[in-house]
């Protein structure tokens, strides 16, 4: 992989955890006034996939190592 990708993919993850830091204080501003468990599970769901996303990129830029 090249630099140029791997920096993009770096971007890309700083993009991602931004993101997901978002959804987790929104969904704690949520909780705490009380709204509809529904749409705080649908918010729960989105930021799970961002995480998933998340370490699915940055599995790209670290390299397996097998011992």
């Amino acid at each position: 992989m090249s630099d140029q990708e791997q920096a993009e993919i770096r971007l890309a993850v700083a993009r991602l955890k931004q993101e997901h830091a978002d959804f987790d204080a929104a969904i704690n501003a949520m909780m705490a006034m009380g709204c509809d468990q529904l749409r705080i599970q649908r918010m729960k769901k989105k930021k799970l996939a961002i995480k998933d996303k998340l370490q699915e990129m940055e599995d790209q830029i670290i390299p397996d190592i097998i011992a």
